[in-house]
């Protein structure tokens, strides 16, 4: 009884605790890691359709597509496409968390000795690593279809940063909706969210050619502003604008991003602790 409850019993310095943390996170990264890599062909999939929708807008639908001043249309492209990568990923973080917790999987890990931030970490964890798997593949395409950076790669790596910052937000968002959920068949729901986040914004067309209403949603979408700063960062032609948001865009790439981490992580913090109510 003794060594149980030695192994039961949690750290009680803030370093070891720390460590206890960071080790029962990382078994919960592996183990999201190992079930990918147990489905060979849907990771392929899932790396593949944003590759496709380059092809198809770069090739089949860039003749037709006029860029202000005369820039590369596939240079445009590419930053828009980076971020609707990012966006478009929540819908696999929502599923994974709602499924763990509809078959009482996240119930078995919280009544384990293990530290209580581990199921949320480890995850995060875990999808942060599939969405720079994706981002370097659509980087990769990017080269492949004459897209590049201008601005060097200080900037380019900066603008990297900012896409990886949107889907971190985003991440704790599936986070909190798969906890609050609980039902993977609802993913349906998530998308109907997902689908204008992508495409109510500036990625294919200038919210100036939009009604007056619907062109201010799509400048203040949190995915408009970064696809802006990260086309300016990248030295890729964009489509400019006056309003106060096109003008600050990366001052609002890191404000959106924060805004939603400062909301969704204490909802998702909260929302596990009280799983079970």
């Amino acid at each position: 009884m003794t060594a149980i409850d030695s192994v039961a019993a949690p750290p009680r310095t803030a370093a070891s605790r720390l460590r206890w943390a960071l080790a029962d996170g990382w078994t919960i990264t592996h183990r999201d890691l190992s079930h990918r890599a147990r489905r060979p062909a849907q990771v392929v999939v899932e790396l593949m359709f944003p590759v496709m929708v380059v092809l198809m807008f770069a090739y089949l639908f860039g003749g037709g597509m006029a860029i202000p001043g005369g820039g590369d249309y596939r240079e445009f492209l590419m930053p828009g496409m980076f971020a609707m990568t990012m966006v478009f990923g929540v819908e696999a973080t929502f599923t994974a968390v709602s499924a763990d917790a509809a078959k009482g999987v996240t119930d078995r890990f919280r009544s384990l000795p293990m530290a209580p931030s581990a199921v949320v970490s480890g995850r995060c964890a875990a999808d942060m690593l599939n969405s720079a798997l994706g981002l370097a593949v659509m980087i990769v395409c990017g080269l492949a279809v004459g897209w590049r950076w201008n601005h060097g790669l200080g900037p380019a790596l900066a603008a990297v940063g900012l896409l990886l910052l949107l889907r971190f937000a985003l991440l704790w968002a599936g986070v909190y909706m798969g906890l609050a959920i609980k039902n993977p068949e609802a993913v349906m729901a998530v998308q109907i969210l997902v689908w204008p986040l992508g495409f109510l914004s500036n990625t294919f067309a200038s919210p100036a050619t939009m009604p007056g209403w619907l062109g201010a949603v799509a400048e203040w979408n949190p995915m408009s502003a970064t696809v802006s700063a990260t086309r300016e960062l990248f030295g890729n032609p964009g489509w400019g604008g006056d309003s106060w948001a096109a003008q600050h865009a990366p001052f609002l790439a890191l404000a959106w991003p924060l805004l939603l981490l400062a909301i969704f992580f204490p909802l998702s913090v909260r929302r596990y602790r009280t799983l079970d109510r």
